[in-house]
């Protein structure tokens, strides 16, 4: 069995910058023995089609001459995921992506593939699927799926694009803080805040943070801490 590779980003587009451009040299090293990607566009950021979105990331792939093709081409995705050489999951709407992997019947199988040591990118949605559950998603609820657990690979949950409380804001209603928070207060999930411009490689049992910016961690009863990059992820297990 090999180990797990991953890599999970808090987003697919940093502010001055186009899509995936900040992290493609890291990802060109990440699929260096690769020559196609699957991609599951089930999120669909703004309604777009699976083609409309397919095409766009296949188009960033290019430029690290890699191929890149939709699941939703093909007649069985469930031998698309078993099949492929690697997976991306990009972001959108996290509701949206979960109620798909169920409705097609391919939650267990990608977690089993991945499990494999099949490489693994997600981005935003794409990482919130990656913890135990999508209950720290950001995303309006615009479909239901049949149960909020995802995919279970790391022993805590993400809240991709954390953004701190700013002092100075008039905006009186809650914070990402405060509602993480408050998930606490209900489950004992730890949840990592990966800020944009971050994100998380994964290597067997070796999770290390990457990227411009620290990360904020919570655990229950617990005061919420800074974890600095570069530095190796601390184990955040269920009690």
């Amino acid at each position: 069995m090999k180990p797990i590779r991953a890599i999970l980003a808090s987003t697919s587009t940093v502010h001055g910058s186009g899509y995936l451009e900040y992290i493609l040299e890291t990802l060109e090293d990440f699929f260096k023995d690769i020559n196609e990607i699957l991609f599951i566009p089930f999120a669909r950021p703004d309604g777009m089609s699976h083609d409309a979105y397919t095409a766009i990331a296949a188009h960033a792939f290019q430029n690290i001459n890699k191929n890149l093709k939709g699941i939703h081409q093909y007649s069985n995705p469930k031998i698309a995921i078993q099949e492929a050489e690697a997976i991306f999951v990009g972001g959108g709407n996290t509701f949206l992506l979960v109620y798909d992997l169920y409705q097609y019947k391919v939650m267990d199988v990608l977690r089993d593939t991945i499990a494999a040591g099949i490489p693994y990118f997600g981005t935003s949605a794409g990482i919130n699927i990656f913890g135990q559950t999508m209950q720290n998603t950001n995303d309006m609820p615009i479909v239901f799926p049949p149960s909020y657990k995802t995919l279970g690979l790391v022993p805590f949950n993400f809240n991709a694009h954390y953004v701190d409380p700013d002092p100075d804001s008039t905006h009186k209603g809650e914070t990402r803080e405060t509602r993480i928070k408050e998930y606490l207060t209900q489950n004992n999930i730890a949840v990592v805040g990966l800020r944009e411009g971050s994100w998380l490689e994964i290597n067997g049992t070796d999770i290390t943070l990457k990227g411009a910016l620290s990360a904020r961690i919570f655990e229950k009863n617990k005061p919420a801490y800074e974890l600095s990059t570069s530095l190796e992820f601390p184990v955040l297990r269920q009690n």
